[in-house]
Formats: structure tokens, sequence, C-alpha cells
């Protein structure tokens, strides 16, 4: 038996990697999986290849900036299963620069995907997770809410108001069995990191990278914990990544 058997599960932006890494995890333990993204012919492709596992994966196109799209993203997810017990807010962008150079589209983008995303995300499955008495949602931070890389100010400034966000709502959740929590990786290896620079693209040198692997390992450790407990926030990162004293 699967660690998930019987669960299900919604990860965005599940087309590729961080989020993809999850949702095998996900599946490789019983666990049902509604994957959701923008591109729809990359997200089909990933739900095939999961579904070759032996998991259910099915794949749901969906734009995480728009309300409209994330209430459907959960009511054709409530029509084909019944229930959501786990929420993986992964969908993120990246964009920065000197700050002095940056436009407001920049900044609105990165802002609409990684704060206004898990906020539409995690409403939607408090309405359903209140009824059914419980659930988790797993946010994908960064440890840019902690120690900022340079000319990254739209990046950082949304990782901070995800880590508000997820105290938030696990104070909200508590009292409802509802366990929030925020997983916050270092350098991984996705697909934008094959130049070898570092996520500004500034030419910082090789940094250490982990797999999308490890990621989904540790998502799994947090969505498997028993209903009364709840790992509030981790840091994954590689072991030689420069994180304390970085700038």
């Amino acid at each position: 038996m699967g660690q998930l058997d019987g669960k299900v599960a919604i990860v965005t932006g599940g087309g590729s990697g961080i989020g993809k890494g999850i949702a095998k995890a996900f599946a490789d333990e019983g666990c049902s999986v509604v994957i959701a993204a923008r591109n729809a012919d990359r997200l089909a492709a990933a739900a095939a290849e999961l579904s070759n596992g032996g998991g259910t994966v099915i794949s749901i196109p969906t734009d995480v900036t728009s309300e409209e799209q994330m209430i459907s993203l959960f009511a054709k997810t409530m029509a084909q299963f019944g229930k959501v017990d786990v929420l993986v807010n992964n969908s993120g962008a990246f964009d920065g620069g000197p700050v002095e150079e940056l436009t407001m589209e920049q900044w609105q983008k990165v802002i609409d995907v990684n704060v206004t995303g898990p906020f539409l995300g995690s409403r939607e499955a408090f309405k359903i997770m209140k009824k059914q008495g419980g659930g988790r949602i797993i946010n994908i931070g960064s440890i840019a809410a902690q120690k900022p890389r340079h000319s990254s100010s739209p990046y950082t400034t949304s990782k901070h108001a995800v880590w508000g966000l997820t105290q938030s709502l696990a104070l909200e959740g508590r009292d409802h069995g509802i366990a929030v929590s925020a997983l916050h990786p270092g350098n991984v290896m996705v697909e934008r990191r094959g130049d070898g620079k570092s996520a500004t693209g500034r030419d910082e040198g090789p940094e250490p990278l982990i797999s999308t692997e490890d990621m989904g390992r540790t998502a799994l450790l947090m969505a498997t914990l028993p209903p009364g407990s709840n790992m509030l926030e981790a840091i994954v990162l590689p072991l030689g990544q420069a994180y304390l004293g970085r700038g």
C-alpha cells in the first residue's frame, strides 16, 4: 500500500520542475493527482508520463492568476474525485534586475503568479477542506524569503508574502484540521537553470543544485504526517549552497 492511497491532491505548476517532481512522488504513493498549469500540451505530456508509473494523474489547464479558472479547477476536481486532501501551490514566476529598470509589467507578473495564485488556490481549498473536516496545503516558497539574491526585488517580495500567507492560513486552519505549511527550496535543477547561471541570470559561477526528486520527497513527508501534526516550514537546499552569509 502507498502512503497516499485514496488521497486526492492538486499540484499547480505540475507540468514541469518542482511541481512535476512533487506530483510524481504523490502518484507513486497511490495518490490521485490533478496537475494544473497554463501550458496545456506540456501538462498533458507530463500527466501521461506520470501515469505510466501506475498512479492516477490528470491535467487541467489553468491560469492560477485567473479567479474564474481557479474556481473551475477545484470544481472539476470535486466533480471527478469528490474531495481535495492536499493542495500544493507551486506555480511560480521569476523576474528581476536593477530596481530602477523594472517595469510595472515585470513586477505585476511575479506578484500575480506567486502571491495571488496561492491565495486563490488556498481560498478554494479552504471552502472544501472545512466541509470535509481537514486537509493540507503546501505553499512552495523560497529561501529568498530569508536570504535575498541580488537584483530580485519582485521575486523576493513575493516569497516573503507567501510565507506571510502561510502563517496566516495556518492560524485560520488549525481549528478546522487544515494544516498549512511552506516548503522553501534552495537551488533546484529545473529547466530554466540549465545554463548554469543564477536564477537572476547573473553569471555568479557554478552553483550546487538539488533534484526535483528531493523536493518531491520532502513534500511527501509533509503530506503524510499524522492529521494532528504540521511541519510549518521546511528549508531544503544543496549542502554546499551559500545560504548562510550569502549576499
